[in-house]
């Protein structure tokens, strides 16, 4: 009896090289759509996030038509955006006419559910805090909201004190949140009942902006008033 034994063939391998040729062909090519992608859509993010900062200047300075930009400098005054100057960045806001109205200057503080991130509306001609807008919370739904939106709470920025010291350098009081109902002093921000964690957020938003921009702000108010550069 004959038994018939079948060799099948090995199936040729594909060399390491190759593998890791195909591999790194295919990494490059993706990176190279990502950094295209970026590219395109970079000028896109920029005007959008314009025309949303646009928005929030108008917002808490009504009546302004115009925006211009300025810089907090490493010395602690201002200079115009377009300059090239480097630092963190307010807002000026103009009416039809060219005039200041006010300026727009932003902070920040810890609330429930992450950063609260609010533009204020800043007067040099009463030195205080005019108007707020919530540019980015994570706060909880019904509580959160009415950092923006209770009438009662909005009036502690109707005119909060945000006078310097005799220096120059600081807010002559820290602006603070208190518990609601205890408001009395004009600096102060009187809580919202059931939401005190958020309230406070808006508190230290509002002293860090002031603290901040009040300073540079007074110390060069002409560069706000002065025609930008051609």
């Amino acid at each position: 009896m004959t038994t018939e034994v079948q060799i099948q063939p090995q199936a040729a391998s594909t060399p390491a090289w190759a593998m890791l040729r195909t591999l790194g062909g295919i990494a490059l090519l993706s990176g190279l759509l990502v950094a295209l992608v970026y590219q395109f859509t970079l000028p896109i993010i920029a005007e959008n996030q314009r025309v949303l900062t646009e928005k929030a200047v108008f917002r808490v300075l009504p009546g302004a038509v115009g925006k211009r930009d300025f810089v907090i400098t490493p010395e602690g005054g201002l200079a115009p955006a377009e300059t090239g100057a480097s630092g963190d960045l307010i807002y000026g806001a103009y009416d039809a006419d060219g005039r200041l109205l006010g300026l727009a200057i932003t902070g920040s503080g810890p609330g429930y559910a992450g950063p609260v991130k609010v533009m204020f509306a800043y007067d040099p001609g009463c030195d205080c805090i005019t108007g707020s807008k919530v540019l980015q919370s994570n706060e909880t739904p019904g509580f959160g909201d009415k950092l923006d939106f209770d009438p009662d709470f909005l009036k502690n920025f109707e005119a909060l004190d945000a006078r310097l010291d005799a220096a120059g350098t600081a807010l002559a009081n820290a602006i603070v949140t208190v518990k609601h109902g205890t408001k009395s002093e004009p600096w102060q921000i009187d809580a919202i009942t059931g939401a005190t964690i958020s309230s406070k957020a808006m508190g230290r938003a509002a002293n860090s902006a002031a603290q901040r921009a009040v300073p540079a702000i007074e110390r060069d108010l002409a560069v706000l008033t002065s025609p930008p550069s051609p």
